[in-house]
């Protein structure tokens, strides 16, 4: 039950970030108060969400290839889930990494729409 919980609230998050995204997106050059609209990141927080988003997609990929991955998280940074052994937590744990590829992807798409316009 726990887990059904955990990825309808993943779930539920996502369709939220993907809302604000485009509610964002369908502002025009300048909001309401006249401001020009600011994307979802700055530019510092761009290459930051970029070189994150770059680590883990790495780290999808080397897990997706070796078939195992580190557990993330503070309370268990030397475990490692196989997906032999351990196959739940071992998808729990990838679904998250993509998740979070994807949310930061998007954050990145929104910005660098919006910063770029015409």
């Amino acid at each position: 039950m726990r887990s059904v919980l955990y990825y309808a609230l993943m779930l539920l998050l996502g369709f939220a970030w993907y809302r604000f995204g485009q509610k964002l997106l369908r502002k025009g050059y300048r909001d309401e108060r006249g401001e020009l609209t600011q994307g979802l990141l700055g530019p510092v927080g761009f290459l930051m969400s970029a070189v994150v988003a770059c680590v883990l997609l790495f780290g999808l990929m080397r897990a997706l290839i070796q078939g195992e991955v580190s557990c993330l998280g503070r309370g268990c940074k030397t475990q490692v889930y196989t997906l032999a052994a351990h196959a739940g937590d071992y998808w729990a744990n990838m679904f998250y990494m993509a998740w979070m590829v994807l949310g930061l992807g998007y954050a990145m798409y929104v910005t660098f729409r919006i910063w770029f316009r015409r």
